[in-house]
C-alpha cells in the first residue's frame, strides 16, 4: 500500500477525537485490523476506506485523497460551477441569492473566492481599491484589508477574530495550505487607523455573527449566517458556502430597501 494513508486515517480520527476502539466500533470492525490498517499492516479493500470516511464524516475532497493514499481511484468528482450538468444546482444558488434581496447575500468556493452574488452587493463595496475587486474577488481579503472594507465595519476586532477562527478550523480539518497562507496574510494585516475594540451581542461562532457596517445611509446591523450545501458525490457543491446577512434592525431593513430601490 502507499505510503501515507495510515497517517491520513490517524489525522482523520484524532481530528473527530475518537480513539481506535471508538472508531472500530462504529465501523463494525475489531481494533487490531483498525491499528493494522493504520499501520500499514493491513491493505484497507476501497470498501472499508468509504465506511472509514463515513464514519469519520470526512469531507468529500478528502475521502478522495484517502482513496488515492489507499490506491484506488478517486471517486467524487469535482467539476466547475458552469458545468452543464451542475446546471439545476446553480440555478439553485442564484434563485436562494436573489431571493434574499433586498439583504446581501454571496457564494463563495473553499478559499473564500467570490463565485456569485445577488444586487446588493455593489452597493457595499463602494470606496474599495479596485486591485481587491480583481477576480478572483477574495471576499475575506477585501473584507479585511485597509483599503477595502475594513475601515467601514463598526466591530472590526470582532468580526476578524470570527473569521480568523472559521479559517483556521477550516485548515486543521483540511490541511489546504492554501488556506493556512491565506490565515497567515489575513492576520498579518494592520488594522485601520483609530479603530476601537467594539464588541457586540449575539454572536455565536459557527452559527451567527453580528455585523455593523458604515454606509452612505448611516450604520447598518446586520446578523451574518452560513449555509453550507451538502451532497454525496460533488465536490464542488459541498464546498460552496453562502454567507446571507439579515438586518438586525428595523432602521437597516429600511435602508436596504432604499438602496434596492435606488
Amino acid at each position: 500500500m502507499p505510503p501515507g494513508f495510515g497517517d491520513h486515517l490517524r489525522h482523520w480520527r484524532q481530528h473527530r477525537r475518537l480513539s481506535q476502539l471508538d472508531l472500530a466500533q462504529q465501523a463494525d470492525i475489531s481494533t487490531r485490523h483498525l491499528s493494522f490498517v493504520e499501520t500499514g499492516r493491513s491493505v484497507p479493500s476501497r470498501e472499508m476506506v468509504l465506511r472509514l470516511a463515513e464514519r469519520l464524516e470526512v469531507p468529500l475532497r478528502e475521502r478522495n485523497a484517502l482513496l488515492v493514499a489507499a490506491g484506488y481511484a478517486p471517486m467524487y468528482r469535482e467539476r466547475p460551477l458552469d458545468d452543464p450538468a451542475l446546471a439545476p444546482a446553480r440555478r439553485a444558488v442564484e434563485l436562494i441569492l436573489k431571493s434574499h434581496e433586498p439583504c446581501l447575500a454571496l457564494a463563495v468556493d473553499r478559499h473564500w473566492n467570490l463565485v456569485a452574488a445577488n444586487r446588493m452587493l455593489p452597493h457595499l463595496l463602494t470606496g474599495a481599491d479596485a486591485s481587491l475587486l480583481k477576480p478572483p474577488v477574495n471576499v475575506l481579503r477585501l473584507s479585511l484589508h485597509p483599503l477595502g472594507l475594513a475601515p467601514k465595519i463598526v466591530n472590526l476586532v470582532q468580526w476578524r477574530a470570527h473569521l480568523f477562527e472559521r479559517l483556521r478550523q477550516q485548515v486543521g480539518a483540511t490541511g489546504d495550505a492554501r488556506l493556512a497562507e491565506l490565515l497567515d496574510e489575513l492576520r498579518a494585516l494592520p488594522l485601520p487607523e483609530g479603530t476601537q475594540d467594539v464588541r457586540l451581542e449575539g454572536e455565536h461562532l459557527g452559527v451567527a455573527m453580528p455585523f455593523q457596517f458604515r454606509s452612505s445611509l448611516g450604520v447598518l446591523s446586520f446578523i451574518s449566517t452560513t449555509t453550507i450545501f451538502g451532497t454525496p458525490i460533488d465536490v464542488t457543491l459541498q464546498e460552496l458556502a453562502l454567507e446571507t446577512f439579515f438586518p438586525a434592525d428595523d432602521k437597516t431593513a429600511e435602508a436596504l430597501r432604499q438602496l434596492a430601490a435606488a
